[in-house]
C-alpha cells in the first residue's frame, strides 16, 4: 500500500483491495505495544501507520483498503471516513440491520456492539489502508485487547445479526457501495493470490 500510494501518478486510478488477514494484531500509530495483550502470544503484533490504537484482524473479517486520490476527488478526510462509514450503513440496510455512526469513535455499531472499524493514512492527498467488516469470525481475540482503545467495547460480526455470507461475497457487495459513494462510473476487477511468507 505504502509503495502503490507514494509511487502513484497523478493519472493513476483509485484501488479498493478487497481481502482477508491471518490472525494479527496491529497496533496504530498512537498504539503502543503494551496495549498489546500478553496472553496471546500465537498472534502476531505488528506496528502499523494507519491511525487509531490496537484492533485485531483475522479470518472470517472482510478488511478493504481504499487506495484513493482524496486531492484529485476534492474530499476531505473526515469524508471519505463518513462515506465509508456510510456504505457500510447501505449495505445493512439491505438485510434490515439498523447501524449508527458514532461521533466520537469512528466506525460502525448495531445496539452498541461494534461491526466494522476504519483507520486510514493519507500522503500527499491519497490515501491508504481502510476499513475492517467482522463478517463470520471468532471473537475471542477481541476479549484480549480494548479494541480500537474503549475498554469493555463489545464486538459482533454479521453471523451474529443472521447474515450469513462468506467473505467474498460481502466484499463484492461492500465494494459496490464504496464505488457507487465516491461516484465511481467504471470498476475493474482483478484476482490476485497472496501466500503468507513463512
Amino acid at each position: 500500500m505504502r509503495e502503490f500510494t507514494r509511487a502513484r501518478q497523478e493519472t493513476d486510478q483509485d484501488e479498493l483491495w478487497v481481502l482477508e488477514h491471518l490472525p494479527v494484531y496491529t497496533l496504530g500509530i498512537r498504539g503502543k505495544f503494551s496495549d498489546a495483550p500478553s496472553d496471546a502470544s500465537d498472534i502476531p503484533i505488528v506496528q502499523s501507520d494507519r491511525g487509531g490504537l490496537i484492533t485485531y484482524h483475522g479470518p472470517g473479517q472482510l478488511v478493504i483498503y481504499t487506495l484513493i486520490d482524496i486531492r484529485r476527488r476534492r474530499l476531505g478526510l473526515k469524508v471519505l471516513v463518513d462515506m465509508l462509514e456510510q456504505s457500510v450503513i447501505d449495505l445493512l440496510v439491505t438485510q434490515d440491520i439498523q447501524a449508527q455512526k458514532k461521533i466520537d469513535a469512528p466506525g460502525v455499531y448495531v445496539e452498541g456492539r461494534k461491526l466494522a472499524s476504519l483507520g486510514l493514512r493519507m500522503i500527499n492527498g491519497r490515501t491508504y489502508h481502510g476499513l475492517s467488516l467482522n463478517v463470520d469470525m471468532d471473537m475471542a481475540p477481541f476479549e484480549h485487547i480494548h479494541p480500537c482503545g474503549f475498554e469493555g467495547l463489545e464486538m459482533t460480526d454479521l453471523a451474529r445479526l443472521g447474515w450469513s455470507e462468506d467473505v467474498a461475497s460481502i466484499g463484492r457487495l461492500l465494494a459496490r457501495e464504496i464505488s457507487s459513494l465516491l461516484g465511481y462510473t467504471q470498476i475493474m476487477n482483478r484476482e490476485a493470490t497472496w501466500k503468507s511468507p513463512t
